[in-house]
């Protein structure tokens, strides 16, 4: 089903054409002065230097040849600005389409291609910080846009779960159980089920094995050791990276799923490492990798380069890989289990240069198919009232869990206070507070640094998460007062909100395409937050239930409960739900 957008500009291009002018002068947009018409074009102006002409001449021509079917006015306004403004029928017929076919008739851009969105990058025997949670929160909602436009979107979480952190682990652990069967190089037998420590024990280890090896040179060194022994198929280390990937995994995907954050793929930075031997030599075989102080690199600076991009490194000069071998190597598993037309990485910007030379290296050695495509989504910090990044009261780094717990306590008083039933306090609690958390995270673009503020954020009001549960609560109220409403057909608008709420409802397609063109889910925040706004305005101005005529009150019904559903995928979208009442 076309967008409304693309309808017009149809229409308009055609009749550039006809009149004799380059058909892509013809782009309709939105208007950005609603209180003159609801969309433009302003390509006579454009064309006046292109044809020599008035654009206002122009202008005139064009509308002559102009297809104003849809239309209930078109204007021309000076110097040449063409001013549209949709007719009754079409909005109506247009609104009803998206309420009777699935999905709202959004075009499946995506049918038949495959998307792989690296979203999560969690290290093993680490808790979840809310460094973690902008990867978290931005990579589901971008998966959820490219399924709903028809890509078949792989979630792969990449755990960090092969590198010194295992090694550090092993050490500590040695050090304080030396007498533990997966220390014995000449131990044959079967290795425990059970776990030597618990998740707590973890937790604790790491942060005494990192700051050990820091001070103590020769902790360091066994750490080092041991986790080449390992990545080189020590038994009794692979036993207990078995254990570690057990125990950490199982947390992990708790806390993901606080988060209604999953993935379909649960594979890590050791899943890519048997591909790099062939992958080294494959890259050496191609003449792409040469040597530089002992180290190979591949060279990937470009003659238009305006800054300096240093070569991206293979080997180390004593042999071992880093994590740009891993990440090509992630690139090479990738395109031999799914062969994506896309893959989309979400992390820190900080990170940029490193995937700028991890991607041209991929395409300089063909890892990828020439159409392949690479994009790294590279999010700000969140930070707190000072503008610095977030710290717990006592200047640590905040475990994710502990954030999740301090919103719900927050947004739980006002649940209360709304007299919600007691058997319901919980469930509601959940909603409202992983939608305060997303939305005030989401509606940010990725890219900038934002203040983390959680009494904003879990408002009942203004721009945030809960105000938009909000409104889909009031309507789903008033569609339980009426009763059974899903065959009502939509109508004529029959006041100024009601045309003002089937406009913005009009656009759900064009924001959800160019959300997804943009990798920018804070677009959808932004459509959420007009519609909402459309709503209330709606329901606040039209007496809805107590309207007599009871044609014209059908007409209200449908369009609320279209509106209601629209919301509500739009903010599955973001990652979130809302209640039946709060």
């Amino acid at each position: 089903m076309k967008k409304i957008i693309d309808i017009l500009t149809d229409k308009m291009q055609q009749a550039f054409a006809d009149a004799g002018y380059d058909a892509r002068l013809g782009v309709v947009t939105v208007s950005d002065r609603p209180d003159l018409c609801e969309y433009q074009c302003n390509g006579a102006l454009a064309a006046a230097k292109q044809y020599k002409c008035a654009p206002i001449v122009i202008a005139k021509a064009v509308l002559e040849k102009l297809d104003a079917s849809v239309f209930s006015s078109v204007d021309i306004v000076m110097p040449g600005f063409i001013n549209l403004k949709l007719s009754d029928g079409f909005l109506t017929e247009y609104l009803e389409k998206m309420r009777t076919t699935p999905d709202f008739g959004v075009e499946k851009t995506g049918d038949g291609k495959t998307v792989v969105v690296d979203y999560g990058g969690a290290n093993v025997a680490k808790p979840l910080h809310i460094g973690h949670l902008r990867a978290a929160i931005i990579g589901e909602s971008l998966k959820r846009l490219y399924r709903f436009l028809g890509y078949n979107a792989i979630g792969d979480v990449h755990l960090g779960d092969w590198g010194l952190q295992m090694g550090l682990i092993i050490t500590a652990l040695k050090e304080r159980q030396p007498e533990l069967c997966y220390f014995d190089p000449d131990y044959t037998g079967e290795y425990p089920a059970d776990p030597p420590f618990t998740l707590s024990d973890l937790e604790e280890i790491y942060p005494y094995a990192s700051g050990k090896a820091k001070q103590d040179d020769d902790f360091a060194a066994q750490a080092h050791a041991a986790t080449f022994e390992l990545q080189k198929g020590r038994r009794g280390y692979r036993a207990i990276w078995e254990h570690i990937m057990r125990v950490s995994v199982t947390d992990l995907k708790k806390n993901y799923d606080d988060l209604d954050v999953h993935f379909e793929q649960w594979l890590g930075e050791s899943d890519a490492d048997k591909y790099i031997p062939d992958m080294v030599e494959e890259i050496k075989a191609k003449g792409m990798a040469v040597l530089s102080d002992g180290a190979w690199v591949i060279p990937v600076a470009e003659e238009t380069d305006k800054k300096e991009i240093p070569p991206c490194i293979l080997l180390k000069s004593d042999g071992s890989a880093i994590y740009a071998t891993t990440d090509l190597a992630t690139i090479v598993q990738r395109m031999r289990d799914w062969n994506p037309d896309k893959i989309l990485y979400v992390t820190d910007k900080r990170q940029s240069l490193h995937f700028e030379q991890v991607f041209r290296a991929a395409r300089k050695c063909a890892l990828v198919r020439p159409d392949t495509a690479l994009e790294h989504v590279g999010f700000g910090t969140m930070n707190g009232e000072d503008g610095k990044p977030f710290k717990t009261r006592e200047g640590g780094v905040m475990r994710l869990a502990h954030l999740i717990a301090e919103i719900k306590d927050v947004v739980r008083g006002k649940v209360i206070e709304n007299q919600i039933a007691e058997d319901k306090v919980e469930s509601t609690t959940a909603k409202i507070a992983l939608a305060a958390l997303k939305y005030g995270d989401l509606s940010n673009s990725p890219a900038k640094d934002y203040i983390f503020d959680i009494d904003r954020f879990s408002a009942f009001e203004g721009n945030t998460g809960p105000y938009i549960l909000y409104t889909i609560v009031r309507i789903k109220s008033i569609l339980r007062k009426y009763g059974a409403y899903e065959h009502l057909p939509i109508q004529n608008a029959a006041n100024d909100y009601a045309r003002d709420l089937m406009l913005s409802i009009g656009r759900f397609s064009s924001c959800a395409e160019f959300a997804l063109t943009s990798s920018a889910p804070n677009l959808i925040c932004a459509y959420v937050y007009e519609l909402a706004g459309a709503a209330n305005k709606f329901y606040h101005e039209t007496k809805i239930l107590s309207e007599p005529d009871s044609a014209l009150k059908e007409g209200y019904i449908a369009l609320i409960a279209l509106a209601k559903r629209v919301l509500e995928t739009s903010i599955s979208l973001l990652g979130f739900d809302a209640p039946e009442e709060m």
